[in-house]
């Protein structure tokens, strides 16, 4: 039978899994549409970007993303500055993570989608 604790961690998932899905769609979408049609002279750059977390190990990923959301980080201290709290270890974090960790497998697959289209 499921716990107190199980429900919880459950009902995280599905949350998580809900908003990443989401923001995944509106913002890969457009971008593998636009990475598909444009002419832009860096465009290898940003297609070597959205594919960092394809070759970066999980472990190295988190530690940058946790050293960019904590209260030291760029971000974190941005958040900090502007009266928030830093990311790291929030929901909101979490997010973050899921989001720039799932973006290869929405954006390189769209893109050629789009690409065979034409």
């Amino acid at each position: 039978m499921l716990n107190e604790a199980d429900l919880t961690a459950l009902a995280i998932t599905l949350k998580l899994a809900l908003f990443t899905t989401l923001i995944l769609l509106s913002l890969g979408t457009p971008l593998a549409w636009w990475l598909a049609r444009t002419r832009w002279r860096f465009k290898f750059l940003l297609e070597a970007v959205v594919a960092l977390p394809l070759v970066l190990p999980p472990t190295v990923l988190g530690f940058y993303l946790l050293v960019a959301l904590g209260p030291h980080g760029p971000v974190g201290g941005l958040m900090e500055a502007l009266g928030g709290r830093p990311l790291a270890f929030t929901f909101t974090g979490l997010v973050i993570g899921s989001v720039i960790y799932s973006m290869p497998f929405v954006v390189q697959p769209l893109q050629d989608a789009f690409t065979a289209v034409g």
